[in-house]
């Protein structure tokens, strides 16, 4: 486990990214809990930070794709125009909380 951040870095209802082992990770605060997947979108690699955060599925900026923090699941792939494209699940890790940090497996 190796340090990534500490729980202040990331408010309750935000996501934040982090670079590690050369991995881009997205860090999600759902009500107090912590989650960390891919940061990029696995439809075009759009950048999940710039999205948006609700309940515990983030939206890509780019074409809409949504995916689940907590598992990393791809719950609705991109429309474009009237197509609804499939999208494939991102790499979801295990966080502990250390005292007031946040430590990642990779």
């Amino acid at each position: 486990m190796e340090k990534i951040t500490t729980i202040e870095n990331v408010s309750v209802g935000e996501t934040k990214s982090f670079k590690i082992r050369d991995k881009e990770i997205l860090i999600a605060n759902v009500d107090g809990q912590f989650y960390a997947i891919d940061k990029r979108c696995s439809h075009m690699g759009g950048d999940l930070s710039k999205g948006t955060l609700e309940g515990d599925i983030v939206t890509c900026p780019r074409h809409g794709s949504r995916f689940n923090v907590r598992t990393g699941e791809a719950v609705k792939g991109p429309k474009i125009l009237i197509i609804n494209l499939k999208t494939k699940n991102l790499n979801s890790y295990p966080l502990t909380i250390q005292e007031n940090d946040i430590l990642i497996d990779i």
